[in-house]
């Protein structure tokens, strides 16, 4: 009787990868859908600041500021790519297995400076401009 070679179950999430390759499509993983949150929050915040001061930022709406708006999100989206060198050291580390379960604070450091860095943006160098 001929039997055909079983092939392992694939290995959870968490378990040691066995190259950098396996390392870098778990990080892929895991922040690519985080991106998400990331610019949702982001949009919110820029979108309150126009809402809550919408006769100032009326003059504001033209092509140029739409241009230098696009040029600022795809800044804050690289500024996200910081994440993956320091996920991909640390996945390669002895403390794998913790970072693993504690990589979320990495992304709440990352998401409140990013916050507070568009925050003060839109106050001191955008709003004052904007009427």
């Amino acid at each position: 009787m001929n039997a055909s070679p079983v092939t392992p179950p694939a290995p959870p999430d968490d378990s040691p990868p066995g190259s950098l390759r396996d390392a870098a499509k778990n990080a892929l993983r895991y922040w690519e859908v985080r991106r998400l949150g990331y610019n949702l929050v982001l949009t919110a915040i820029a979108v309150g600041w126009v809402v809550f001061t919408w006769p100032h930022f009326r003059p504001a709406f033209n092509w140029a500021a739409a241009l230098k708006l696009f040029g600022l999100a795809a800044l804050a989206n690289g500024c996200y790519c910081a994440a993956y060198p320091v996920d991909l050291a640390m996945q390669c580390s002895p403390t794998r297995d913790v970072w693993l379960r504690r990589r979320w604070i990495l992304w709440c450091a990352g998401m409140l400076f990013s916050a507070a860095l568009e925050y003060y943006w839109i106050a001191d160098e955008i709003y004052p401009d904007a009427g």
